[in-house]
């Protein structure tokens, strides 16, 4: 199985990535985890990415596609993956099926968690309270979501026209989710 999970900060999908990669027995691919992981290795891409994270700077395109592109040709991942946080841009959309592609495969889904813009709000902001993280205000959050649905939200219309849309109700406990996200992506045909 090769899936991406995508939705808005605070819709749960770190939180259902794990659960979501175990049941279906693949790696699940963060691109934070890969930055981090790059990043405290020193490899090459690493130090690339440190000079744009250092700078406060997002890291082009080349770097995340060439770390995302490296991760995935990794032994754990040859039978399929769960991506956290890529493709963010159309470019990286246009990237990651070459990528897929070269392996003779394809992405078999894309998880959609829904939520309600309100209830996320006080999510996130009940979360930096217990994770004392004073710098998300409730204006930050806001931009984050307005950032989401201006440039990552596109990609699910990109998506959604392959067919490979699986949206599921991310509102609730935990649990669940997880049962509902199990029911949607266990009838999903796997190359």
């Amino acid at each position: 199985m090769r899936l991406l999970i995508m939705g808005p900060p605070g819709a749960g999908k770190g939180t259902q990535a794990k659960a979501v990669a175990d049941h279906f027995s693949v790696p699940a691919i963060s691109t934070g985890d890969i930055f981090r992981a790059n990043v405290s290795g020193g490899t090459p891409l690493g130090i690339e990415a440190k000079k744009y994270m250092d700078a406060g700077e997002y890291v082009p395109d080349e770097v995340t596609n060439n770390m995302v592109r490296s991760r995935i040709a990794e032994s754990d991942a040859e039978k399929g993956f769960l991506l956290d946080g890529y493709p963010r841009t159309l470019a990286q959309v246009t990237e990651l099926d070459a990528m897929v592609d070269a392996t003779g495969h394809r992405i078999d889904a894309v998880l959609v968690l829904t939520v309600d813009q309100e209830a996320v709000v006080e999510r996130l902001l009940k979360r930096a309270e217990i994770d004392g993280r004073a710098d998300d205000t409730e204006d930050v959050i806001r931009r984050r979501l307005e950032v989401y649905a201006e440039e990552t939200e596109p990609l699910i219309e990109v998506y959604a026209a392959r067919n490979l849309v699986v949206e599921v109700d991310g509102m609730g406990e935990i649990a669940d989710v997880q049962q509902r996200i199990f029911e949607a992506l266990d009838v999903v045909p796997q190359s």
